[in-house]
Parts: structure tokens; C-alpha cells; sequence
């Protein structure tokens, strides 16, 4: 699709939806600081790509990088339109916009992408992949990893390669030092099945909320709680209401980048091999810029006076019983095969079970 072509047709798409203006913001957030430095009119395809979360963090940067690297690699024929900042929308009606081919492409955080591709529920699973040394055991697994990427497949959206923002676990607005403090937590979790089924397991009442509306939630006392990564709540300045941190790491948060497969079809082969190799690069990249953000973003919460919590390794054995539950029903989301997938496991959930040596 030609960039003049593409930008009509989107305009009018967004409009249809009222999603011109990001539902968190007022009005689009700038992008001054990482504008591209090249002029992108030149361009012969264009491919839009929306993220909900902030560029600082690594796993969010990657859109940029990926525009920059494809631009240069393809001389100018490709420009890869970033928009962050949930400037389209919340991710649940973002994956609708990507199905129907009004954008190409998404950074979808690893919670949502469960609502087009339930494979992906995977990643959420409890004490599962959690861990930053675990998560690159998988991405290493060969067809394991690639039946993962195939979740939406069927959906017209293709999966090419991953990037995360650390591991998940409680920023709170009172300190939560077991699990009965965390019962009195009305925790904020994504719109998003496995993670509604954890925190049930748990003995917790979550509640889904878009991400573009946590922080007013927050403000409020809506919430008092929040399931998500250090590098998220201290970025994003959710530590500014939630004062406090108790690890977990029951998961790794991804981001997936996932693009519209018809679109992608409709590049040169040459072009689609080089969006492809720029992609899986970047993204290798970034995933090991992401550990060491972790760290240094945990050092400058921990020096605003947050207070980082540990519970006790028999409250963490009691989450870990708990969840396997989780494991138990989501099963069958997981292990369900599709048209296109060309590996077809007999049990795909176990067989990762004990490549990760998985216990509950």
C-alpha cells in the first residue's frame, strides 16, 4: 500500500472508531524527541504500529529502532510509523484495528494478545517463564518458540519476534508483606484471561482495566495496586501513588510484534526477508538492554524512597500451589491446534512444561 493511499485510509478508519485522539491523554503526547532523521514521504509502503506504554522503556524503543534499521536496510522504501503512548487506543480495540488491516502492526503487551491468539496465554502462566534467564531458554527452543509465535495465525496476524519489560509483580499503595496484606490490595490487572484466572487462584478480586485509564484509577483509589513490572510503575511514575514494591516474578511481560499478515503479503519478497531479519536483530538487541534496565530502574525507585518488598519463601510456594491451577484450566486455550500451525504437539503445554522444568 502506497503512504498517501495507507495515511487516507487509516484517517478515515480512526475516525469511524474515535480513536484520533489517545483516550489517556487529551491530546497526542510529542514525539519530538524521537522523530525519525530522514524525511519518510519518500517512502513506498508505510506500515503504522502502535504501542500503549512509554518509549523510555527498552522493550517499547524497539518500534524506533526497528524504523530506523528497516529504513536504512531497505533505502528508504519502508517506513515503519510508531505510535506509542496508546495513541490509537487500548490494546483490546487496537488488536480489532490490526485484524481488519486499518494499521499493520503492534507491539501487544503479552496479557492482551491473549484476546486474538489465547496460545499466547502461555507467557502469563505462573512460574512458568519467569525469569530472564528462562525467558531466553525459550525464545531458544526452536519449534516450541515458533508454534508460540503462530497464536494468531489464524487471525491473519503473523508474529515475528519479542521484546519484554521484566518481570511482574506488585507496586501498592500500602506495603504488602504477605498474603493477607495482599487480599486487601484491589488490584489492577489486564484485561485479559489468564491473568483474571491467577489472581481468582490467588484468592484476590482483580480488575481489568485498559491501561490508558490506570493512572486516573490510581489517583482516585480505584485501585490500590498494580500487577506489573518495576521498570513500568517507575517509567510510567506509578510509583508516584503506589510507594511500594513486592517482588513476585511469577512472569516475564513481553511485548509481541505482531503485523497484519495481508500487508505483509503485499511487500516484495526481498522486502518481506529484510523486514523480517530487521525485526528478529532489533529484537535480540533490545532484549538484553531490557535486564539492565530492570536493575538500574529498581536503584532509582529504590533512592525515590520506594520501599522493595521479598515475602517469605512459604508464602511464595503457597502463589506457586495456587497457580498451577491456572496451568490446569487454561490448558486447553493453549493446547488448541489451528489450521495453519505445522507443528501439532499432543500436548503443547506439557511438552514446554518440561523443557522449562516447570514445578508447582
Amino acid at each position: 500500500m502506497k503512504v498517501k493511499e495507507s495515511a487516507i485510509f487509516v484517517t478515515v478508519c480512526l475516525i469511524g472508531f474515535g480513536l484520533l485522539v489517545g483516550p489517556a491523554f487529551g491530546q497526542a503526547p510529542p514525539l519530538d524527541k524521537w522523530k525519525p532523521a530522514f524525511d519518510p514521504s519518500g517512502a513506498k509502503y508505510t506500515c503504522i504500529v502502535s504501542n500503549v506504554s512509554h518509549p523510555v522503556l527498552k522493550g517499547v524503543y524497539t518500534g524506533f529502532a526497528i524504523r530506523d534499521e528497516l529504513w536504512k536496510r531497505t533505502d528508504g522504501q519502508i517506513y515503519l510509523d510508531f505510535k506509542p503512548f496508546s495513541m490509537l487506543g487500548g490494546e483490546v480495540e487496537v488488536l480489532n484495528q490490526l485484524q481488519m488491516g486499518a494499521i499493520q502492526g503492534m507491539g501487544c503487551s503479552s496479557v492482551a494478545a491473549t484476546n486474538l491468539g489465547p496460545r499466547f496465554g502461555l507467557i502469563n502462566l505462573p512460574f512458568l517463564v519467569d525469569s530472564f534467564e528462562k525467558l531466553d531458554k525459550f525464545i531458544g527452543s526452536g519449534q516450541i518458540f515458533d508454534h508460540f509465535m503462530m497464536a494468531m495465525d489464524h487471525q491473519g496476524i503473523m508474529g515475528l519476534d519479542i521484546t519484554g519489560y521484566g518481570n511482574y509483580g506488585w507496586a501498592t499503595t500500602i506495603p504488602v508483606r504477605s498474603l493477607a496484606d495482599a487480599k486487601k490490595v484491589k488490584f489492577r490487572t489486564a484485561e485479559a484471561a489468564v491473568n483474571q484466572l491467577i489472581y481468582k487462584a490467588w484468592g484476590f478480586t482483580p480488575v481489568a482495566m485498559p491501561w490508558p485509564d490506570v493512572p486516573v484509577a490510581l489517583k482516585q483509589g480505584v485501585i490500590t495496586g498494580l500487577d506489573h513490572t518495576p521498570s513500568v510503575c517507575n517509567i510510567t511514575k506509578k510509583f508516584e501513588q503506589a510507594k511500594y514494591y513486592t517482588y513476585v516474578n511469577y512472569a516475564q511481560g513481553l511485548f509481541i510484534w505482531i503485523f497484519n499478515k495481508k500487508w505483509f503479503a503485499s511487500l516484495p519478497e526481498d522486502l518481506q526477508k529484510t523486514f523480517k531479519d530487521v525485526v528478529r536483530e532489533v529484537c535480540v538487541k533490545i532484549r538484553k538492554e531490557t535486564v539492565q534496565q530492570e536493575t538500574d530502574e529498581i536503584e532509582k525507585a529504590k533512592k525515590d524512597g520506594i520501599e522493595f518488598i521479598s515475602l517469605s519463601k512459604e508464602e511464595m510456594d503457597t502463589l506457586r500451589k495456587l497457580g498451577d491451577e491456572v496451568h490446569k484450566k487454561y490448558a486447553p486455550e493453549i493446547n488448541k491446534l489451528y489450521p495453519g500451525d505445522t507443528y501439532k504437539p499432543a500436548n503443547y503445554l506439557e511438552e514446554v512444561q518440561g523443557y522449562m522444568g516447570y514445578k508447582p
